[in-house]
This record gives structure tokens, sequence and C-alpha cells, in this order.
């Protein structure tokens, strides 16, 4: 199947919010913000913004009609900062005008009174300060002191990994609009139509049944729109309430930079023991993020970042501690891989840092260290790791992609290249397992068309179109006649967020267990009708075959089927519900089983660098994946490069740059580089892993939307081999062997780390510390390292 709205897209008829015809009465509201990072709001003067064109209405705090408070689980954050101010774009106000860029203009026009106030605007001053979003926790297993000072070798390290913007091609908006008897209608691009409608009611202080939210597709949302879409629709509702009148609220590009938040920067610190071999002994390990000035999401995506450190390897005695900083920044939330990838940087850096110290080729030293079997199974939270093949898939990969031959090239040639292989073990499911739920409704009419209502939302992830192709493979009707309605939760109440990778997973079941009612339910009725065996009926090409009692194959249209069954007075509509099983967990203790099942994969990336410049190109990535029985190859493959290539940007070229005053500098598509397609190598190549899911997933399948970003690690340990090499290059040709005692290049200046690399003769310039995104910058300082 192609995807179900490609052909609309293409010809730019698909309906976005910023497309829906607007009512008459319609207005536009833009917001006015913070310019500071942390101050007192001493005072607001909005009498220029009223006298501009077109305005018509000025809106803060005090005039709010419920309480001033988004209704996130932590109850931190206001609706419109009133006293307080946390962070630099903090909306403070709202501006009504007849047209979006009237309303724009008058917001620039209202003046602010602020007293400045100490910042926090960074991780070491948060840990300075204990300034956390929630208290620090930690996972421990085995012995780790003990196993650190038995280890033969150890190495230690600081790393940092940035944040990264959504840069969605549709921006955050909402379309609210007031109907009768004080009810709410809000057009929303969210990931979380559910949470829309609990968050609006609550700002509106109605009755959850009084405020219906829709999504019908988003132009993207990777994380962002999962609760940061909420503000904006609170905005329009608050404002839809107070005139009377519909409201749009579409941020602009640079507004959306400056209010909203991203996936979480974190500076990670480890020591690691191994032996002469490679294999990891004890892993004691730091884990620091940014949250912002509020929880938002940051205590799941932190949880998510401690249960992935140990990504596809087994390591028998850990330590990690996890702290959640908070900042007066944007509070930073979901983004696809929800604090896996910053989990898994900290031990590919690990590895990558013993095979350079062991001076042996870091495949191996991955390939020793990942889950076998029993008792290397037993992951640090307690679950057991029961697919067995990881290595065998690495392996293969190493074959296909001839990496032994490609590595061997560089080092024998002394090129300025570097290749890596790296795993990826990601779970699946809610962190929080009341999450772990869907629900769907199927109705089929006379004419031989469905309509599907499932609780899951569309960004251009290609979810309609695996569930219609659930639809069609279980009734045996063509695309054509099934439509999924617009997500909407007067249709499927309750529904969780399309998120966490589970989408398919969870409203694709849902479906599934609708349309097995209702064909069961046609094949009864079908069976009594004409007297056969209900065996002997199955559905396929918009027929119904049969064999009757004289053993003849019959067959008739499905639309005369259900004619029949209508007429009969059958039901024509079924309900699905399902909910994942086996997952269970416990917070206090952090033991349980988290995840249903695990997604694997793998790639090689090789890429050469110039080093006078530290600019570089991938010359080849490959890719071997796991997904099961895949629901859609083509939509799979894209969803594959498609988060290899995000990945790529996150740890090469996205760049998120403040100033001293805590104000963003980097947002605009013209000082914040995502990758294009000239960043692509001319050779990528994407090849699945065929083996169903071990697990009673949909059709044998398993999730695509998160686990391929954490391939693009191997971008940047590709890039530190590079530098390895370089440096290992140059040293040789000097006869000077150099060691860095464990510094970090960190914005252009060499800091000491806390922790030092273990002096070994001869290590010293392959030890590479290059943080991400590695810039051509942070490349070429790399290298110059002493």
């Amino acid at each position: 199947m192609a995807h179900e709205s490609a052909l609309e897209q293409l010809l730019g008829q698909a309906r976005f919010i910023d497309d829906l015809p607007l009512l008459a009465g319609s207005l536009h509201a833009a917001p006015v913000c913070s310019p500071l990072a942390h101050g007192r709001l001493l005072g607001i003067d909005s009498s220029n913004a009223l006298q501009m064109p077109g305005v018509k209405a000025f809106i803060q705090a005090r005039d709010l009609p419920g309480p001033n408070q988004i209704a996130n689980m932590a109850r931190d954050e206001p609706i419109l900062a009133q006293d307080t101010l946390s962070y630099a774009g903090q909306v403070i106000a709202l501006v009504l005008a007849q047209s979006h860029r009237e309303a724009l203009a008058a917001a620039a026009k209202v003046k602010l009174e602020i007293e400045p106030l100490p910042s926090v605007l960074s991780i070491e001053q948060a840990m300075e300060h204990s300034s956390w979003i929630t208290a620090p926790a930690m996972i421990e297993r085995g012995q780790p002191d003990e196993a650190m000072a038995k280890a033969p070798h150890r190495v230690s390290a600081q790393r940092w990994v940035g944040g990264q913007e959504h840069f969605y091609l549709e921006g955050q908006i909402a379309y609210a609009i007031p109907e009768e008897q004080n009810a709410m209608l809000v057009h929303s691009s969210t990931q979380h139509p559910g949470e829309m409608q609990h968050w609006i009611a609550h700002a509106l202080d109605l009755p959850a049944h009084s405020v219906r939210v829709l999504c019908r597709r988003m132009g993207g949302g990777f994380g962002g729109k999962e609760t940061q879409s909420g503000q904006v629709a609170v905005w329009a509702a608050v404002a839809a309430s107070l005139m009377g009148c519909p409201v749009k609220m579409r941020l602009d590009r640079d507004d959306d930079f400056k209010i909203t938040g991203k996936r979480h920067p974190f500076r990670v610190c480890y020591e690691v023991g191994f032996d002469d071999e490679g294999t990891i002994l004890a892993l004691d390990a730091e884990l620091a993020s940014d949250c912002g000035f509020s929880a938002d999401l940051s205590i799941p995506v932190n949880e998510r970042a401690l249960f992935h450190v140990d990504n596809a390897y087994y390591i028998e005695s850990l330590r990690i501690r996890s702290y959640r900083c908070r900042t007066n920044k944007q509070s930073n939330t979901a983004f696809r891989g929800f604090g896996g990838p910053q989990g898994m940087y900290l031990i590919e850096s690990a590895i990558g840092d013993v095979a350079r110290y062991l001076d042996q080729d870091a495949l191996s030293i991955r390939l020793r260290n990942v889950y076998g079997t029993a008792p290397r199974n037993i992951t640090p939270y307690g679950m057991t790791v029961e697919d067995e093949f990881i290595g065998d898939l690495m392996r293969q990969l190493a074959d296909d992609c001839r990496y032994k031959a490609r590595r061997q090239t560089i080092k024998s040639q002394g090129l300025a290249r570097g290749i890596a292989i790296t795993p990826v073990k990601f779970g699946i499911s809610f962190n929080a397992t009341h999450f772990n739920q869907a629900g769907a409704l199927l109705q089929w009419f006379t004419d031989g068309t469905l309509a599907l209502h499932h609780g899951g939302t569309e960004m251009g992830q290609g979810l309609h179109t695996k569930i219609v192709g659930v639809v069609c493979h279980i009734l045996g009707v063509d695309p054509t006649q099934v439509r999924v309605m617009t997500t909407d939760t007067h249709a499927i109440a309750n529904a969780s967020a399309t998120a966490a990778s589970s989408g398919s997973d969870l409203n694709g079941r849902a479906t599934e267990i609708a349309a097995s009612t209702l064909r069961d339910r046609l094949i009864e009725f079908w069976s009594t009708t004409v007297s056969a065996q209900v065996g002997s009926l199955r559905f396929d090409q918009g027929q119904l075959f049969w064999t009757d009692q004289e053993g003849i194959g019959r067959s008739t249209a499905l639309t005369e089927l259900v004619n029949k069954a209508y007429l009969a007075r059958i039901q024509l509509w079924a309900e699905g519900f399902y909910s994942t099983p086996k997952i269970h967990f416990d917070p206090k203790t952090r033991q349980g089983r988290p995840f249903y099942y695990f997604s694997w994969g793998a790639a090689c990336t090789e890429i050469e660098v110039d080093p006078r410049t530290g600019c570089y190109r991938m010359l080849a990535v490959d890719i071997l994946h796991d997904v099961g029985n895949s629901l859609n190859q083509r939509i799979d493959r894209g969803q594959v490069i498609g988060g290899f290539v995000q990945g790529m940007g996150w740890l090469s070229s996205e760049e998120l740059r403040w100033h001293d005053d805590g104000r963003l500098l980097t947002h605009a598509p013209s000082t914040y580089k995502i990758p294009t397609a000239r960043d692509l190598p001319e050779h990528f190549e994407v090849n699945w892993w065929h083996m169903p899911n071990r697990e009673d997933n949909l059709g044998g399948s398993k999730a695509v939307g998160e686990p391929p970003l954490m391939l693009a690690l191997s971008v940047i340990e590709a890039l530190r081999d590079a530098v390895g090499n370089i440096r290992f290059s140059r040293a040789s040709s000097t006869g000077q062997e150099k060691h860095d005692g464990g510094s970090i290049v960190k914005n252009d200046t060499v800091v000491s780390s806390n922790f030092s690399a273990e002096k070994t003769p001869g290590c010293g310039d392959r030890m590479v510390h290059l943080d991400a995104p590695a810039t051509p910058e942070r490349v070429f300082f790399a290298i110059r390292q002493s």
C-alpha cells in the first residue's frame, strides 16, 4: 500500500490546520514573550499595542477564566507568566487581532517592566546549586566499587551531547471554536488529543465532555507535539472563550524555537573498568540533563535514559546516577528516542574509549560485550533479554558491508577516515504502564465502505496507512473502501499519546480486534443463512467465499453481505480495545519488565575528514535493522532512513546556542542547520533482519519510529575513529607520543575532565574527546588537542 494521503499531499489537497477555512469573526492570537531568562514582572503597558490596526483585545494572567495553571502532572507551569519570569521566551500575554500579521506587530509594541533576577543557565550551575526538577535517582547492580578496584584497566571521561530542535515542518498551531452550551471545539496539531482535552477543560473550568479536540494530521511531531502542543491549544481556547469567537494561534518559526522545549542536553561522566580483552567488568556513570524551567516530561525522559545506558551490552556491575537539572531555559520535552539516545551515547562513547585504549577494533569490543545467553541476559532493571541474535546481526552487517576490509584499507594507507559499527537495543512500551492501551471503532456502511476511528494521530509516519492495511487484510477489502477518520476525543475517549514508537502496536492491535469481531459476526450470520460450516467461510478480494453442503464453492460480494446483514438487523460496527500484556514495573525499586519487547539494529558509517579544516563528508552508510514482519516495508524503510538522518543531525550539525543572558541565538534555519539531502552519502543501504517478533504483536511486526535514530551513533563514533586515526598517524610520523590526561574540547577550549584516562604508554593520541554535536569546528580542535 502507498501512503493513504500521499496523493493529496503531493497535490496540495491534504488539509492541515492552517489550511482550514476560517469562520466569520475569527481572530488571530500572538504571544508576548519574556526577554529575560529570570526576572520579576513589575508591570505591563499594552496601550500602544491596543492602538495598532486590527487589534481587538489584550489578555494577561488576571483575565483567565480558570486557574492559571497548565494541568500537567507536576502542575508547575502557568498558562501565562504572572509574577515570576522563568525563561527568555516564556509567554506573558496574548494579543488578539483580525490578522496574524497585525497580532504579531501589536505584540512587539507591548512594554514590560521587569526586575532581573539571577539565573541558572547551565548544567554546571544547576549541579552547583542543587537545582533539580526532581530528586536525583540511581540504578545499581552487582558490586561496582569492588569490580572497578579489581579491573586491570580503567578509563574515565566526561562528554557532552547537545539538545535538538524538533523542526517539524508545520509549527505549533491550534484553532479554537466556541460552541453551544458553553462547549469548545479545538483543532490542534498534537500527538495527544486526550491530553489537550484535559488541559483545555481545566483551563476553562469545564467538564471533559464539553471539550472536543480534533487532529486530522500533523506536519511532523517527533515528540515536540506530545505535551507542548498543549500550551498553544490552551491559549487559543482561553482567548476564544473570553472573546466569544473563534481564535487561531500559529507560532512563527522564530517564536516556536524560543517558546518550546527541545531534546534534553546531557553531560555524561563515566569510569569503566575492563580486562585485557575489553570485557567490561564495571561501569560507574553519571547522567545530568538540562530539563529547563519545569518538569514537563523530564522525569520519564531521564528514566528511559537510565534504562538505555546498557544499550545492547551486558554489564555485570554498574552504578548510574541521574541528575535532572532545573534551569532558566525552555522546558525540554519528548523527542524521538525519549532519553534513550542520550543513555546510549554514554556507553558507546565508553566502548570507543576502551577500544582506543587497547588499540583494538571497536567492533570486537562491542561483540565481546553484547547480551547473550543466561546469565548474560538480564538488564540492570531486571528484565530478561530473550532475543539472543544481536551479535549475529552485527556480524552479518560487518560481512555484508565489508567492514574489515574497509577498516584495514584505512589503517594501512593512513587515510583521514573513520569507520564504526554501533548496535541498538530499544525497549518498546510507554514507561508509564497505564498508557499502554488503545481503542478503535470500525463501522461498515451498506454501500460496502468502512469508517475507522482510532486514538492514534498521523504525523507523516504512516500510522493510518498501516492500520488501513490491517483492516484490508482481515476483511478482504480494497484500501479505497476504508477511510481513517479524523482523530477525535469524542470518538475514542482517553486515548494515549501517539508516542513511544507504539502507535501501530497499540492502535493497530485495537483495530485488528474490532475488524476480527466484525468479520466473525458476519461469518456467523452468513453461515446460518446458507447452512455452511463456519470454517469454510473466508473474506478475500471484496468477496465472501464458502463451501455449501454439496461441497460446491460459492461466493457473494461483501457489499451484498453487508446489506443482507443490515436487513437482518445485524450490528455493523464493532469496537476493539487492547492493552499490552506482560509489562510491569516498580518505580521505587526500578525493577520489572517495563517493555513488551526490544527492537534491534546496527549501522556502519564511514566518514572522511579534512584534517586542515575539520570539515567532513559521509562516504557510506549500511544499516541492518529488525522490524520483525514488516506491516509496510516502504513506510518502514522511510522511517529507518529518516530516523538515521535526524540522529545524524543531532550528533553532527544541529547546534543550539544561547547568549550569556539566556536568550536562544539559533532560532531560525539561518542559524540552525538540519541535514539536507546533500549531507547524505551516495551509498545508503538499508536491509532487514528477517525474524518475526517473538511476542504476540500485530502480524509479528516490531516498532520502527524511534529505534533507527540511535543507529546514527555510528556517525559520531566514526568521526572519533577518524580523529584518532589522524592524530595517531601524525604522532607516528613525528615519533611523538602524547597523552591528554582525559581533557575534553568544549566551546573550543581544552577543559580538564573530572575523570582522567588511565595513563598507559602509547594510548595518548588514540584517546579522542569529541563532544556532540561534532561540528567541523569541534572536529578541528579535537584533531589538535594536546
